[in-house]
């Protein structure tokens, strides 16, 4: 297969950004103990990564503006309960997927078709590695890597964004999807393997 930046990017798993931990168990327990600046922190640290996951699952933007709203507004209503059992941006990733979910089947009841592709969007989406100058070619091949996520199952499809466009670790992804680490895997490189073999098919 002739190299692709866009396939490449996304098949080597990037390490998640996230706020300094000790700084966010302060905030995290001061927002528990019902502090509303102290989560809108949180909210501030979490926000953009939460919205282009919600944007790239959803394919629309409006749709992932409200259910990123709606994630922030549930985990809000739930911190208090929030034992810290995994990490809290694993946690919010869990909320806003179930409601991604619930979104698409809401979309897919009513046979609306509104989808954007990332060229859309009107505000950035962070791309796993640096792209050189936004150039025509970057921009079709991050194009045609949308189409062929877009043909993945949803459970491939989520696993695959969550690891290497989400940076989360394997064991972070098994608690988003409510699955064993090696069904994690599993998903992972079933994953891959098709959107490879996609990525071929189609040519360059």
């Amino acid at each position: 297969m002739t190299a692709s930046p866009a396939i490449d990017a996304l098949l080597i798993p990037q390490a998640e950004v996230s706020a300094d931990d000790s700084a966010e168990a302060l905030y995290l327990r001061a927002a528990q103990a019902g502090d509303m600046a102290a989560f809108e922190w949180i909210v501030r640290q979490h926000e953009a990564r939460l919205f282009t996951f919600c944007c790239r699952w959803l394919r629309c933007v409006e749709d992932a503006r409200e259910v990123c709203q709606d994630a922030f507004v549930r985990a809000w209503q739930a911190l208090p309960e929030f034992e810290g059992r995994a990490k809290l941006s694993t946690w919010l990733y869990q909320i806003a997927l179930n409601l991604c979910r619930d979104r698409a089947k809401s979309r897919a009841s009513r046979q609306r078709e509104n989808t954007t592709t990332i060229n859309d969007i009107d505000q950035p989406l962070p791309c796993p590695q640096n792209a050189p100058d936004a150039s025509a070619e970057w921009q079709s091949e991050m194009q045609k890597l949308e189409r062929g996520l877009a043909q993945l199952p949803e459970k491939l499809r989520t696993a695959l964004m969550l690891s290497a466009m989400e940076g989360l670790s394997h064991e972070e992804c098994a608690k988003v999807l409510n699955c064993s680490v090696r069904g994690t895997e599993g998903r992972i490189y079933r994953a891959r393997q098709m959107l490879l073999k996609w990525w071929d098919e189609e040519g360059q």
